[in-house]
């Protein structure tokens, strides 16, 4: 069973930045496809961002475009969120998620996600 597990959220001011990581255990890493979701209180729950297997394509959402960067270690499983310039808007619980790598679907899909992460809080203070 593929098990996402997250790990890098915190309280940090406006204009800060934090570092997520999410360690992928089970299944063979380089087949899937993984992405970033967040939730915000009362919001539903967004991709934020989505790297391709071999890290040759990322999606990200405008609203965090030029500031947040997703990235992979394939040889250490791991999947990375750089998140840069906080907002208070950025504020929420953010979750790693997989899937298996379709190469007809497209990495601003929200859906077909099957693994899941805890969650790791991130708090932007203004």
């Amino acid at each position: 069973q593929v098990q996402p597990v997250e790990s890098g959220g915190g309280l940090v001011q406006a204009g800060g930045s934090l570092r997520l990581s999410c360690a992928v255990s089970g299944g063979t890493f380089s087949h899937l496809t993984t992405g970033w979701f967040r939730q915000a209180p009362g919001k539903e729950r967004e991709l934020v961002a989505a790297i391709s297997p071999n890290s040759g394509r990322a999606y990200y959402v405008d609203s965090v475009k030029a500031r947040f960067t997703i990235s992979r270690d394939n040889a250490k499983n791991t999947v990375f969120l750089r998140t840069d310039s906080l907002k208070p808007d950025d504020t929420g619980v953010y979750y790693c998620a997989a899937r298996w790598y379709n190469p007809t679907s497209l990495l601003s899909q929200s859906f077909g996600y099957a693994f899941w992460g805890q969650g790791t809080q991130v708090t932007v203070s203004s």
